[in-house]
């Protein structure tokens, strides 16, 4: 059953009650990394494992998403800063226990490459802190190999 959750706003990624962060480099430069979080929406599933649909709604104001095991979210994009920020919050999903949730993904030039660092802030109650605290070092290992696996697209793209 869907359930709609609170509004937060994008201070939410410094506020939350929970905040796992990751940051992995790449060698693919700042805008094509956000080309890829931001404009390409749709291609998500190609080089992030859990994302089996990703699709624009709103005139790309908000986004439609489908994870491997049935998860599903209503998003509303919080910052598109080109090259440095994207950030989405979730509006409505059928995941139990989350109350809020907000990701944000930040981009800074790392030499002629990208150091991204996603950070995945989240409300619910405290058995849900602990269940995200648990699943941390999976949700790290996602995030890492997503990330190798979009930069490995961006270069065949390059060539």
């Amino acid at each position: 059953m869907a359930r709609r959750l609170r509004p937060v706003a994008l201070d939410f990624v410094e506020t939350a009650p929970t905040r796992l962060v990751f940051t992995a480099e790449v060698v693919a430069p700042p805008q094509a990394v956000y080309r890829a979080l931001a404009e390409d929406v749709t291609g998500w599933p190609a080089w992030f494992g859990a994302v089996t649909m990703c699709r624009p709604t709103a005139g790309g104001a908000g986004r439609d998403v489908r994870l491997k095991g049935g998860v599903r979210f209503q998003e509303t994009v919080l910052a598109a800063e080109p090259a440095e920020r994207y950030a989405y919050r979730v509006d409505v999903t059928n995941a139990p226990g989350v109350r809020a949730l907000v990701e944000e993904w930040r981009l800074t030039p790392a030499g002629t490459g990208t150091r991204v660092r996603w950070t995945f802030a989240a409300a619910g109650p405290a058995p849900f802190g602990t269940a995200l605290r648990l699943v941390r070092p999976g949700l790290g290992r996602a995030f890492r190999d997503a990330v190798r696996t979009l930069d490995r697209r961006l270069a065949s793209a390059d060539t």
